[in-house]
């Protein structure tokens, strides 16, 4: 079998960033299959990055290795790591990225020590991350990468705000239907409504929703569904329609879930 190498970055399609790094990549592991989840992040954006991995990485090979190319500029507060989660590898700059993709704390996490390929530090992806991942992807053991680390930096950002029967979340992604994603889990949303009728709030304006729907379908069109997707998070959607462009909704907005009583 392949080795599997998977990318997901913000770098776009016109430039020469992608082209770059699978060069590199095949230079040392002329057998690897790449395969691009995305280049079309949001610049600097790790939670739309995290959500979109979160919900790609599973379908793939055990012991795949994924790269992530966001705000890769190493720091004392975010510095390059490799990790272990659920037989999966992944590397990138500990600033947030990995916080959401994971229900638990990953079983390996090392702070790479390995050096650059060159003396320029805006290219880590190319110059660091892919021997590290082509080392992972060859069966080397992740603790010669580096120092082992017991946590990921969190991001407070992505906690969502209990208060009493309120439910406060913020909006982590918009598809291209613009379907809206926010960070709260079918978990919390269950053990908060205990079953109760809810409305949104969003800006200040009430929306008061029947229940939870299985599919879009189960409105009529135009009027707005709300659902568990397959990412696990609450979704909310119109049908035959756009319902972040409708409700005015941008990503890290907020919205409130009030149930009844």
């Amino acid at each position: 079998m392949f080795p599997v190498i998977t990318l997901t970055t913000d770098w776009g399609p016109r430039d020469h960033y992608s082209g770059a790094v699978k060069g590199a990549i095949l230079s040392r592991l002329p057998d690897a299959k790449i395969v691009d989840i995305t280049h079309h992040i949001p610049p600097f954006s790790v939670k739309q990055a995290s959500f979109i991995l979160r919900n790609a990485y599973p379908y793939f090979p055990a012991g795949s290795v994924h790269i992530v190319g966001i705000d890769t500029e190493e720091s004392a507060a975010n510095p390059h790591i490799a990790l272990l989660y659920k037989e999966h590898f992944f590397i990138g700059a500990d600033n947030g990225v990995f916080t959401l993709m994971f229900d638990s704390t990953p079983e390996k996490i090392v702070e790479l020590s390995i050096p650059q390929d060159t003396g320029f530090f805006t290219f880590s992806t190319r110059d660091r991350f892919v021997k590290a991942a082509v080392h992972l992807a060859q069966g080397g053991k992740i603790e010669e990468l580096g120092d082992v680390r017991n946590e990921l930096k969190p991001l407070i950002t992505l906690q969502t705000q209990i208060n009493g029967s309120t439910i406060g979340g913020r909006v982590l992604y918009i598809d291209n239907f613009e379907n809206v994603f926010l960070n709260i889990s079918s978990k919390e949303f269950n053990e908060i409504g205990q079953n109760r009728k809810f409305a949104l709030n969003i800006k200040g304006r009430s929306y008061p929703i029947p229940g939870i729907s299985k599919a879009y379908g189960d409105v009529a069109d135009g009027e707005i569904a709300v659902l568990f997707s397959t990412s696990g998070l609450l979704e909310i959607a119109i049908s035959k329609a756009n319902a972040a462009g409708l409700l005015g909704l941008k990503p890290d907005e907020v919205v409130l879930i009030e149930f009844a009583g």
